[in-house]
């Protein structure tokens, strides 16, 4: 019987060794579609009278031969948008300050068993407002589903179909192959597409996808009688979600996961199918996709294992919303792979506040701190409120932003380059139109002497960071607004 034991544990030694040695030779280096791009990139900079520098970084990682295609299809594709429509004139670049040269870079890095595949440029940025008013005049959204976009939202409408800034078409762009379709082939891979824009400094577009589609290390978990797998890359945590960690803001049920409000969703509700809460503790997976996380509810934990990957065959599963795949399990049953994208769409929808009442409006806030993981820890506070965020990375460009934007609230840091939050909230102040506009100062110098500083300036509250959670907020913001 031992022996017996021994040989199979071997076989399985072997036969994940040979499944390793297959997923390896089937990885092709980017290097030979990239090697095509920096000529490509001097002839569509050519033909629009710019300079441009294209830098590749670790064009040697490998991705599936079967992914080359598509890999190839969305680069080509963002680099002619980061030339047309990123990059200025030499002219412009020099008035700005700028070298004549635009830079155009890909960066690629391995994050575990996914690649990530950055395209930044250093151009003129994304222009929130504009990209609004683009949605309105092309009828995709109203005036005032428009104004009520974060700051990110209004960016990520460049993902929406048929959504383009050009009023022409050109050789180059504006032949209604858009960003859409980039987000779609990424997705359809199994990955993801995030992106950052700052206006007057440049554009970043993330990629982020499988190494390979032969295996896939999922995390397998139950609903009710079923077997669903999760990519391991998307998932950030598993957990029992305690009845003192849950919490409803304004109508949306949420779980504290590190610190933060997330939102909590049942898996088996969302998919409509069986499974839900049925205990006092239920576990729950934390997923990610972009800058979004969520909680979703299940049944239990099986394993996390690599498993083939197979397409959804026939019309049963052939197109079916959450679904990416199948995969065989040792046991003979199949486990339906999830498509976490498409859930955590699915999640925005659900999980959108509730709104009751005058008090619960939702507002236009204002976020500005220098802190990149203060802002974030900030704007998912707010967020969770039920509120929109704009940002500003430092007082200079918050006072910019406050004149050009109407706001309902405004949130600044103190310690901040060019203009610090007293000084920040001084000018907004004494500025005619702005000096309704309720500031809150969230800092972490907590003296009363630094309290007595923000009066001073005006500041309508002052909160400290290091005591800051959903319930203070809320109850500050209520009461200004």
């Amino acid at each position: 019987m031992r022996r017996n034991g021994d040989g199979i544990e071997t076989l399985h030694g072997n036969l994940s060794m040979m499944a390793d040695h297959v997923a390896e030779a089937r990885l092709v280096p980017l290097s030979t579609v990239f090697d095509a791009f920096p000529r490509a990139v001097r002839d569509i900079a050519r033909a629009q009278g710019k300079e441009v520098d294209l830098v590749i970084e670790n064009a040697d990682l490998g991705v599936d031969r079967s992914m080359l295609a598509d890999v190839r299809d969305a680069l080509v594709h963002l680099l002619r948008n980061g030339v047309d429509h990123g990059l200025e004139t030499p002219d412009d670049r020099r008035m700005l300050g700028k070298p004549s040269a635009g830079r155009l870079r890909i960066r690629v890095r391995a994050d575990g068993d996914m690649l990530s595949i950055e395209v930044d440029d250093d151009g003129r940025g994304m222009d929130p407002q504009k990209l609004r008013e683009v949605a309105v005049r092309k009828g995709l959204l109203t005036e005032s589903q428009a104004a009520a976009l974060s700051e990110r939202e209004a960016i990520e409408l460049v993902f929406r179909a048929g959504f383009s800034t050009r009023q022409e078409i050109t050789d180059i762009s504006g032949r209604g192959v858009g960003m859409d379709v980039v987000k779609k082939k990424v997705e359809s891979l199994g990955g993801s597409v995030g992106i950052v824009s700052r206006l007057g400094r440049g554009s970043a577009i993330t990629l982020r996808l499988p190494q390979s589609l032969a295996l896939m290390k999922v995390l397998l978990v139950r609903l009710g009688d079923d077997v669903y797998g999760m990519p391991a890359a998307d998932v950030v945590a598993v957990m029992r979600v305690k009845p003192e960690d849950r919490m409803e803001v304004f109508g949306t049920l949420a779980v504290k996961h590190r610190g933060k409000p997330t939102a909590l969703v049942g898996l088996g509700p969302l998919l409509g199918v069986n499974g839900g809460n049925r205990f006092d503790k239920p576990p729950a997976v934390v997923v990610r996709h972009g800058d979004d996380l969520a909680a979703l509810v299940v049944d239990g934990f099986v394993d996390e294992r690599e498993v083939a990957v197979k397409p959804c065959g026939g019309e049963f599963l052939k197109g079916a919303a959450f679904i990416a795949g199948t995969a065989a399990l040792e046991d003979g049953r199949i486990a339906v792979l999830l498509h976490v994208p498409d859930i955590m769409t699915e999640v925005r929808r659900v999980a959108r506040p509730v709104t009751q009442g005058q008090s619960a409006k939702r507002l236009r806030v204002l976020l500005v701190d220098d802190s990149p993981i203060a802002r974030a820890t900030e704007s998912a506070l707010v967020k969770a409120l039920g509120h929109t965020v704009d940002e500003a990375q430092d007082g200079e460009e918050g006072y910019l932003k406050a004149q050009s934007q109407a706001y309902d609230l405004i949130l600044s840091d103190v310690q901040m380059p060019r203009l610090d939050g007293f000084s920040l909230t001084r000018r907004l102040k004494s500025t005619a139109g702005l000096a309704r506009v309720p500031v809150i100062i969230l800092s972490s110098l907590a003296s009363p002497e630094d309290r007595r500083r923000g009066a001073e300036a005006g500041a309508d509250a002052y909160l400290v960071k290091g005591e800051l959670g959903v319930e203070s907020l809320a109850q500050t913001i209520d009461r200004l607004t």
